[in-house]
């Protein structure tokens, strides 16, 4: 039983100091008359003044309530580097022990582990979680097993106690890593940019495994190029990106004996490649009522530089008009296609006719810019199965089809072939028809299929549209000029518009019009894997190598004609490799090395400070394991072989008692007879004094 006196005032506690204050004045007044029973007189106002003040005493039943430890256990990626699992777990178990031998004192334990989404170690928020499950009066003490790699110290709690940090790790741990420093997230295809990295080595390193390092760089996983490259200096590496889409470059340094790991030894920088300007050469022939469909279409797209040139003065035209009287520019052939044919993304014949404006020598050019990687479109009319057609030209070499001269008339509806509705250029446009079906079209020039892949075809299974890869460049066969009808929209017209934007886009080589692609994108631990192919057989087993080394196979389901795709949850982050059939593709599942891996040298450094608020500090696991001692609020809790927590002597209170000292009436009656007794002085000694 504890027993408090406390106080409940009759009255407001100002008026009762105002009380005391006038007492006081009158016994100054009293002392200064001379008068006798003074001190009575201050006995008595002192009683009256107790009395209002109304004083009791309190009887407390308590029940002491144990003092709590909190012992937050790091049980991240970090942690198993080395031997710090088996420190961590002598460390809780001492932890254990040491705390069951104090008397009146629980462990609340609480483990962690990696932060979602590649948040790190959330050892405060885990420390803030489990402070507010407990009782803020009865937490004596917080530990922290860790190797100080702490991700959110921002949120460190107010603690009410000392929080003592015991460190896993060894001082002789050191560490390699590979940094990018900086690494854009777009870049012009074809154009230099410089990429900086850095190799460095972390903690006690040895003399002898600093000097140069084998540096590996791997482009969309082809083949792999090594450079010697010196450790512990920033490098700045120029990049070229080898196409558009989506570029992975990996950077990797071998392992080596004697380090924590190697996970951090790889990089991965996704970049996606843009051109900078789409340079196209556009070439009319005899004016036509779609020869603005092409044009329209280049036009609209702002990162097209489109040169079109349209034939309406052929040289066999003789009217006798003056040249300097003519408003039309002369063709600047030589300029065109001798000077600067390399300088364009794509060539477009629209119904061209040799009318010796571009000499054969100049038709040779073009065949050798297809073979070369660049690319041609002929969209064709009457005019391919004439004697002056391209087909009579050296552009026949590479032609994919050959023209029978016959034109045929009529309306038909333009269909996809089997593996048009497979190929990126045609897969789902017939999902784009209006309601009945595309419209028709009235002419289609005939035609033989020499190679390539026929994706469209007209009356009769003619060809339509056939595309074909010469060398490293294109070349694609549009034997209709009635596409403009779809525009305009002829008994309803067509997908004129996504045809020719994927047709150009084709053309140019884009990554996801590629017909044989294997790509993959991450959304968090979830990879959404896509294979697209032209063949008829489905693709072989898919091979997912981890960033442990660990493989697996899945077979990708078919989700429309030619496109296979699954997702897949990753087991952890890092960097996975894909493999099918021919294609490989590397994806990294958050950073290549996650935020646990950045830092792998275990130090106190950053999580000392929020130790030392509270008076607590440090201790290194392996410098032996400490004590646990008792000790007062706001006096030091570590020290040389210990570490310490703050008996909180917490209660529960079960029962309350109250009672005045005395009954108000007593007051009044020991007040009232100090005043008579006062009074009997003061008038015994005036009567003496008479």
């Amino acid at each position: 039983m504890t027993q408090t006196l406390i106080f409940d005032p009759l009255l407001p506690w100002p008026l009762i100091f105002g009380l005391a204050g006038a007492a006081v004045l009158l016994l100054m007044l009293a002392i200064w008359r001379g008068l006798n029973g003074w001190w009575l007189r201050g006995i008595a106002g002192l009683v009256l003044l107790t009395a209002l003040a109304n004083p009791a005493l309190q009887n407390e039943e308590r029940a002491p309530l144990g003092d709590i430890v909190l012992l937050i256990v790091d049980e991240s990626a970090s942690q198993g580097l080395g031997d710090r699992r088996e420190q961590t777990a002598r460390a809780v178990a001492a932890v254990e022990a040491e705390v069951a031998a104090i008397a009146n004192t629980e462990l609340r334990i609480r483990r962690l582990g990696d932060g979602e989404e590649d948040a790190g170690t959330l050892a405060m928020t885990a420390l803030a979680e489990a402070l507010a499950e407990e009782p803020r009066a009865r937490v004596s003490g917080a530990i922290l097993i860790t190797d100080g790699r702490v991700h959110d110290l921002g949120l460190t709690p107010n603690l009410p106690a000392p929080l003592n940090v015991l460190l896993t790790g060894r001082e002789a741990d050191w560490d390699r890593r590979l940094v990018i420093q900086n690494a854009p997230a777009f870049a012009i295809i074809g154009e230099e940019f410089l990429l900086k990295l850095r190799i460095e080595d972390l903690g006690a390193a040895p003399s002898q495994v600093g000097g140069e390092v084998a540096l590996t760089i791997t482009v969309d996983a082809e083949e792999p190029v090594t450079y010697p490259v010196p450790v512990g200096e920033d490098l700045e590496l120029p990049v070229t990106l080898p196409h558009g889409g989506m570029n992975v470059l990996q950077f990797s340094v071998p392992g080596i004996e004697g380090e924590l790991t190697d996970r951090n030894n790889t990089a991965v920088v996704q970049i996606n490649g843009v051109r900078d300007r789409l340079r196209v050469l556009l070439v009319s022939g005899e004016p036509h009522t779609g020869e603005r469909v092409w044009r329209n279409l280049l036009k609209s797209d702002a990162s097209v530089d489109l040169v079109h040139f349209t034939i309406l003065r052929p040289p066999e035209k003789q009217d006798g008009v003056p040249v300097d009287e003519l408003s039309l520019i002369a063709f600047p052939t030589r300029e065109l296609f001798v000077e600067k044919i390399e300088e364009f993304d794509l060539i477009i014949f629209d119904r061209y006719r040799m009318r010796g404006i571009l000499p054969m020598s100049y038709i040779d050019n073009v065949v050798e810019y297809v073979r070369n990687g660049g690319t041609v479109l002929v969209s064709a009319g009457p005019e391919l199965g004439a004697v002056d057609s391209l087909y009579r030209s050296p552009l026949a070499e590479i032609m994919p089809v050959e023209p029978t001269a016959q034109v045929i008339e009529g309306g038909f509806k333009p269909e996809l072939t089997d593996l048009g509705r497979r190929h990126p250029v045609t897969e789902g446009l017939e999902a784009l028809a209006p309601e009945g079906g595309w419209g028709r079209w009235f002419r289609l020039m005939e035609v033989r299929q020499i190679s390539g892949q026929e994706v469209m075809k007209g009356p009769g299974d003619r060809p339509l549209l056939v595309l074909d890869r010469v060398g490293e460049g294109r070349i694609a066969v549009l034997t209709s000029d009635q596409a403009w009808l779809w525009g305009r929209g002829y008994e309803g017209g067509g997908p004129q518009l996504e045809l020719l934007r994927r047709l150009a886009h084709w053309m140019l080589k884009e990554p996801e019009l590629e017909e044989e692609t294997l790509t993959a994108t991450a959304q968090g631990n979830a990879l959404t894997i896509t294979r697209r192919t032209v063949a008829e057989e489905p693709p072989g087993p898919l091979t997912i190598t981890g960033p442990d080394g660990v493989t697996q196979e899945l077979r990708l389901p078919e989700k429309s004609p030619g496109r296979f795709e699954t997702v897949w949850q990753a087991p952890g982050l890092g960097l996975y490799r894909l493999d099918q059939d021919e294609l490989t593709r590397v994806v990294a599942v958050g950073p290549s090395a996650p935020r646990e891996f950045v830092e792998t040298i275990a130090s106190g450094t950053e999580v000392g400070p929020a130790a030392e608020a509270t008076r607590g500090g440090v201790t290194r696991l392996e410098d032996g394991l400490p004590d646990i001692r008792a000790v007062a609020d706001g006096r030091p809790a570590i020290g040389r072989g210990w570490i310490g927590i703050t008996p909180r002597e917490a209660y529960l209170t079960q029962d309350v008692q109250i009672a005045s000292l005395m009954p108000g009436w007593l007051y009044l009656l020991l007040a009232a007879g100090l005043a008579i007794a006062a009074w009997l002085v003061e008038g015994r000694k005036g009567a003496k004094r008479a």
